[in-house]
């Protein structure tokens, strides 16, 4: 059995590694148009700085990551975030810490006395009597209120999919939320009753010794496959019962193909097998981000936390700032200090269009405004993402049931990625194990 894999991302990674596991004897065939591995999931060094191009780490409240480290044998470069990198802020007029917790709740100064009040009356609001998606703004005035929302949901939903809460589907989104109304008839009542049966951590954030990219070298090493590096897939066609991939004015003819590309350039592959699945993919959202590192030989500011999130209504140019060096302290030499500045987004999708030294000056004013910091660093890094993150608007879910129905008209067609079922690296290791012993059963068959 011949598979021809389509991206190298976490996705089409742990798609090869649990396909090879499954059939050892599959010949696998993985091409990346990058030159490196591992799509967004990817670490540069700039003067000894370790800045990510996207995601920092995963957590761990979920399995599925780190099975795939245990079952690969990495658990000697994984890492843990700092315990300061628990301390969160939200930034609305100024910096607040994150109340996560009763007591915090009570004093904090980002909700007024009633706006409290409001969010402890929603154990008195009746469950939702239909299926009908909704966006997280619905969801979220409807259960906690105008003000909840606008500062908990608003700065949640930037620092996660990078759009705003009335672009994005609860359902599709944050499940879990819309199953604890469901089943308990409350967020309240559902967290207590799961708290009594489970009184399990949240969930630790989780990293690589080096960076990300030091987990997607060593997944290369524990994949028995052909690699494609810098070999931009053209068009997937049919051949006989199998499929033709063309790449760089070569054809190879696999017995399957999983396409585990953002479904944009999914939707251009497969224009030629099949225009209509083409324009279901093309068709799904995307948030466009900036990202802004920066580096300093030396810093007075503490950076004692894992970062600050922002508002819509914050006075801020950012989405959000993560302190990198905090939260991992291999991001910077010893001594030393870094951050990365997240802009763009759904709130200001022109950011991304900018030059890079401009969204450096946007970043700076982030830093000072946000942060109080003033020195000038001595290493800097940008990273534009035009199309950097799935959205998951209302009809998401729809849309990719129709996506996957589409797709499996064609016997040995698989997609798999973040655009589709879950936009974590968790959800994305899971997916792709599950995309390889799909593919492995049809093997079987054949």
């Amino acid at each position: 059995m011949r598979v021809a894999i389509i991206g190298a991302g976490i996705s089409g990674l742990s798609t090869a590694f649990y396909l090879k596991r499954t059939r050892s004897d599959a010949e696998v065939h993985v091409f990346e148009a990058n030159e490196h591995l591992g799509g967004t999931m990817h670490t540069v060094n700039r003067d000894g700085f370790l800045f990510e191009e996207g995601g920092n780490g995963f957590l761990s409240n979920k399995p599925d990551m780190l099975k795939l480290v245990n079952e690969s044998q990495a658990t000697d470069i994984l890492m843990r975030s700092e315990d300061a990198a628990r301390r969160r802020f939200i930034y609305t007029d100024r910096m607040h810490p994150f109340p996560d917790g009763p007591g915090k709740f009570i004093r904090s100064q980002l909700l007024t006395p009633a706006q409290k009040l409001r969010i402890l009356g929603e154990v008195f609001v009746p469950p939702k009597r239909n299926d009908q998606d909704e966006t997280l703004q619905s969801f979220g005035y409807r259960r906690l209120g105008k003000a909840f929302t606008d500062v908990f949901l608003d700065a949640m939903t930037a620092g996660i999919y990078g759009t705003t809460a009335d672009r994005v589907s609860v359902q599709a989104a944050f499940p879990l939320v819309v199953n604890l109304e469901r089943e308990h008839g409350g967020l309240f009542k559902g967290m207590i009753k799961r708290r009594k049966q489970s009184a399990g951590p949240g969930g630790v954030l989780m990293s690589f010794k080096g960076g990300m990219t030091t987990m997607v070298d060593h997944l290369q090493q524990q994949v028995d496959a052909q690699w494609h590096t810098g070999a931009p897939v053209e068009a997937i066609t049919r051949d006989g019962e199998g499929y033709r991939v063309q790449s760089a004015g070569d054809a190879l003819k696999v017995d399957q193909v999983i396409v585990a590309t953002p479904a944009y350039a999914a939707s251009e592959l497969l224009q030629p097998l099949d225009a209509e699945l083409s324009a279901q993919l093309a068709a799904l959202d995307y948030s466009p981000i900036a990202v802004v590192g920066f580096g300093w030989k030396e810093l007075d500011h503490p950076l004692d936390g894992f970062g600050l999130l922002t508002t819509a209504d914050a006075d801020l140019p950012v989405l959000g700032v993560l302190w990198d060096s905090s939260i991992f302290p291999d991001r910077a030499p010893e001594g030393m200090k870094s951050v990365r500045v997240m802009l763009g987004g759904q709130r200001a999708p022109h950011k991304v269009e900018q030059d890079p030294e401009t969204l450096i000056q946007e970043a700076l004013e982030g830093v000072r405004k946000g942060l109080g910091i003033e020195k000038t660093p001595d290493t800097t890094f940008v990273k534009r993402w035009p199309k950097g993150l799935p959205g998951y608007p209302v009809g998401h879910i729809q849309a990719v049931d129709a996506i996957m129905e589409q797709a499996g008209q064609h016997r040995g067609l698989h997609l798999t990625g973040n655009a589709y079922r879950g936009i974590a690296m968790n959800d994305c290791v899971r997916n792709g194990r599950l995309t390889a012993e799909a593919a492995a059963m049809v093997g079987r068959v054949n």
